[in-house]
């Protein structure tokens, strides 16, 4: 998902103090964001915690941020306004599972700070979610623990690389900036991750992209 060809000027509008703009540029995001959230929330806190809540907080901190953001732009815009979301999304965790944070919260480190992983099983679950038919639903429970196995067996690194890919949508180039890898690398370790999943999980028709 390339940045938009507009994305300059609403950036300078915003700058001048214009308030729709920003809005507008919170706006484009929203369902890219609403969607990392879903996957990175701990499941024991989904029903518990409402992932438009921790969007609404990340968008009133970067409103307020903003201004150094400019100053600095440290990221491009979409990546810097990810990272305060992963930041109250960081947050979230440790307000409601306290002491559990550590065993039940597993975070990525990256150079600008931590992220909740995308656990095995958020992305067993989004896998598994696209079989629909009665057919279909009858094996997730046999194969869920399956895609698990497969995904825990995966160099941390590139199940990230898989999540940001797949599932965020992010293109190789911003998977590059956010893991600080070359493009190269980013793409030749997404597609063996993909690969190897799609050798375990091709048998059953309608997951995962078929």
């Amino acid at each position: 998902m390339p940045e938009s060809a507009d994305l300059p000027q609403l950036l300078a509008q915003a700058a001048a103090g214009d308030e729709t703009a920003l809005t507008q540029l919170f706006s484009r995001y929203r369902k890219r964001l609403k969607q990392m959230v879903r996957l990175r929330l701990n499941r024991q806190l989904q029903g518990r915690v409402d992932d438009s809540d921790i969007l609404q907080e990340a968008f009133l901190e970067a409103a307020q941020r903003f201004p150094d953001y400019l100053a600095d732009r440290p990221l491009p815009f979409f990546l810097w306004l990810r990272h305060i979301t992963g930041e109250k999304l960081i947050d979230a965790h440790r307000r409601h599972l306290g002491a559990q944070m550590r065993d039940a919260a597993q975070e990525v480190s990256l150079h600008r700070g931590p992220m909740p992983a995308a656990s095995s099983g958020s992305l067993a679950a989004q896998l598994l979610g696209r079989l629909t038919s009665p057919s279909q639903a009858a094996i997730k429970a046999e194969t869920r623990l399956r895609v698990q196995e497969v995904l825990n067996g995966m160099d941390p690194l590139d199940r990230e690389i898989l999540a940001l890919r797949h599932f965020e949508q992010f293109t190789n180039a911003e998977v590059a900036e956010t893991l600080e890898m070359n493009e190269s690398t980013a793409s030749s370790r997404y597609l063996r991750a993909l690969k190897r999943l799609k050798d375990e999980l091709s048998q059953y028709p309608g997951w995962f992209g078929s």
